[in-house]
């Protein structure tokens, strides 16, 4: 008997069935110090349609700069995860909530800005999507390391915006394909 690779499969269509029981939408928990933030967006395909059945994974420091170490490296509480699986619903939309990560050493050490790692899976993708979401008004955008390989007008899209009414609420879409297409990056 030999055995022979099968074909590349996608997402869907039941990317609810196996990944809701590991929903997780409260990336730091209530008592981590930092800047409470909650972040919410839409998922667009590349028609425009919303995609109410795909995943976005999210990884950060803590507000000190910290990754989550099993052994709570450098003090850090050891109940800070730093990620989380969050579900679009019905409409597209997604929601989780958050402290603001502190700065992290980058390529050749220089600190990167503020910033949370986002994976997208869905149907139709091959291969998940890997991208960020940056601070609004933050200064250190300006000299991030990896925010300046994108070119200046498509830093937007990994920007994400005060939403109307709240200052500790952002807004931040996922658009997969056409006019104002999510920066993705290559792994």
């Amino acid at each position: 008997m030999s055995l022979i690779t099968t074909a590349s499969q996608t997402v869907g269509p039941y990317v609810m069935i196996g990944f809701l029981p590991l929903a997780v939408d409260a990336i730091a928990p209530k008592d981590a110090a930092g800047e409470r933030v909650t972040i919410h967006g839409r998922v667009v395909d590349g028609e425009g349609k919303l995609v109410t059945d795909s995943v976005i994974e999210i990884w950060q420091a803590d507000a000190e700069g910290r990754y989550a170490h099993p052994e709570g490296a450098k003090g850090q509480p050891a109940a800070f995860r730093g990620f989380g699986r969050i579900l679009t619903d019905g409409k597209g939309e997604f929601r989780f909530s958050t402290v603001k990560p502190g700065r992290v050493p980058g390529p050749e050490g220089k600190l990167q800005a503020p910033h949370l790692v986002v994976t997208v899976f869905m149907r139709g993708l091959l291969k998940h999507l890997l991208t960020r979401i940056y601070f609004p008004g933050e200064s250190a955008n300006s000299d991030d390391p990896v925010l300046n390989l994108v070119p200046a007008d498509r830093r937007g899209t990994l920007i994400a915006t005060v939403a109307a009414g709240s200052k500790s609420t952002l807004e931040w879409n996922v658009i997969v394909q056409g006019k104002n297409e999510t920066v993705f990056f290559d792994f």
